[in-house]
């Protein structure tokens, strides 16, 4: 494996390791769904209103160069919530609204220990609110796989509201609003419903360490807001644009319920608080906009898989830092579970971020970061990204640290770049699980053991 230089931009002013026990620090993780790389105010959109989004990147550290593990909804968050990629284990694609065989399963299997499943054996209460989409089937559902309290739905969309594209009812078909395994009733807007669950399980659980993972379906279709708030946007002509704002103030309006009811509870300082899209915006289905990156969702150009990412500890990161390094969503395992003074002795490909956020490290150790989507791939380091699409594509070579927008290929000029970057995506495609969707009796799933953890 080649070797590269990351880099960091860190104050200078650097902050002691918190005292662990008693002073566990609280976390919450808001994932926001389809949301472009453009479309935050501190990323510098003109017409998305989000003070409170902006408010972590002010009070901690944006990351200029965040990226998810795929450019869809399921295989992303399997990534997150792994710290492994998702392709070890057959999670290719999003599962659907199907049944599946019993041969055949599609999720994160039970031999990988989730964040949630890991986060309970420190000790903490642990919550879900919003979309989970890493599985259909009982045995992948959140109560399944590590979160003591659960309210959303399982699969990729849901009415936003009871006169919704699904009919009079938030319920959409085969993916009802479930409060752990029970069908519930929503008449709330759905972004609010789940900025409520969200306060509330804090003012259950404010007495004891808690993990709260807040996945909104915000903005991802079907495009419905509240009246109000696109009469709040109405001078923007564009009707998906406009929808597209909209929704996301109502996600950063509910973000920000969420950070007061912290400050309430005297939580605020220590708590690490993350927020980051699951994959790039679909400018032409939903109005995100991904400037200056090219590509959108479902594709591995930078539009697809980088994303705003940015995250607050008070407690312990300086406010207004900026760190170029890639990192990406697989790190926040290993760094949330060294943040609570436990950290991950098994095998992971995610990395523990903790000293460089606190300051005690001033830079990361050389990698490189890899993706498997369908037929493409793409391996990127802190210069270069290789990508190609296609069975029969060729690589296509970018100086990615200047060439955010992908606009020039240098595969021609840069061989022995293409070669070395080729080769590297080569052997980590061989410790993957073939391509494929899901597992079956032929074919076993990802084993620990197997893989030297």
């Amino acid at each position: 494996m080649f070797k590269t230089t990351a880099t960091l931009v860190l104050s200078s002013f650097l902050l002691p390791l918190v005292v662990r026990g008693a002073d566990k620090p609280n976390v919450i993780v808001f994932f926001a769904d389809d949301l472009g790389y453009a479309d935050v105010g501190y990323q510098g959109s003109a017409d998305m209103k989000t003070p409170n989004i902006d408010s972590i990147a002010r009070n901690g550290v944006r990351f200029s160069a965040g990226y998810v593990t795929a450019p869809v909804c399921g295989p992303s968050r399997a990534g997150l919530c792994s710290g492994l990629y998702q392709n070890r284990f057959g999670f290719e694609d999003n599962p659907g609204p199907y049944k599946v065989s019993k041969e055949v399963r599609i999720g994160t299997p039970a031999s990988v220990k989730t964040l949630p499943e890991r986060m309970k054996t420190l000790g903490y209460k642990t919550g879900m609110v919003g979309k989970e989409h890493t599985g259909n089937l009982p045995e992948f559902h959140p109560n399944a796989k590590g979160y003591d309290e659960f309210f959303g739905f399982v699969n990729g969309a849901s009415n936003y509201r009871p006169d919704g594209r699904f009919g009079k009812d938030m319920n959409a078909p085969n993916n009802p609003i479930l409060r752990n395994r029970e069908k519930v009733q929503e008449s709330e807007y759905l972004t609010d419903a789940f900025g409520r669950e969200a306060v509330a399980f804090i003012d259950r659980h404010k007495s004891e360490p808690f993990f709260l993972y807040v996945a909104f379906n915000g903005i991802h279709g079907p495009q419905q807001a509240k009246d109000e708030d696109l009469e709040r946007f109405k001078d923007i002509k564009d009707k998906k644009r406009r929808l597209a704002v909209a929704m996301t103030y109502s996600v950063d309006l509910n973000i920000g319920r969420v950070l007061t009811a912290l400050r309430n509870h005297d939580l605020e300082k220590n708590t690490l608080v993350v927020f980051l899209s699951d994959n790039g915006g679909k400018p032409l289905d939903n109005g995100s906009q991904n400037t200056p990156l090219r590509g959108m969702k479902t594709q591995l150009r930078d539009g697809g898989i980088r994303i705003p990412f940015c995250l607050q500890w008070p407690a312990q990161v300086t406010a207004g830092r900026k760190i170029d390094t890639p990192v990406i969503s697989l790190d926040l395992l290993p760094t949330i579970l060294a943040a609570a003074g436990a950290p991950v002795k098994d095998k992971l490909d995610g990395v523990d971020l903790l000293a460089v956020l606190t300051g005690k490290a001033h830079q990361l150790k050389e990698r490189s970061l890899f993706w498997r989507f369908n037929d493409s791939w793409a391996i990127r380091d802190s210069t270069w990204k290789l990508v190609c699409f296609g069975e029969k594509g060729k690589p296509e070579l970018y100086k990615i640290a200047t060439d955010i927008g992908e606009s020039k290929n240098l595969a021609s000029e840069e061989p022995a770049t293409v070669e070395r970057m080729e080769k590297a995506y080569k052997e980590w495609a061989s410790q993957m699980m073939p391509k494929q969707w899901g597992w079956n009796k032929t074919f076993p799933v990802y084993d620990p053991e197997m893989a030297g953890e």
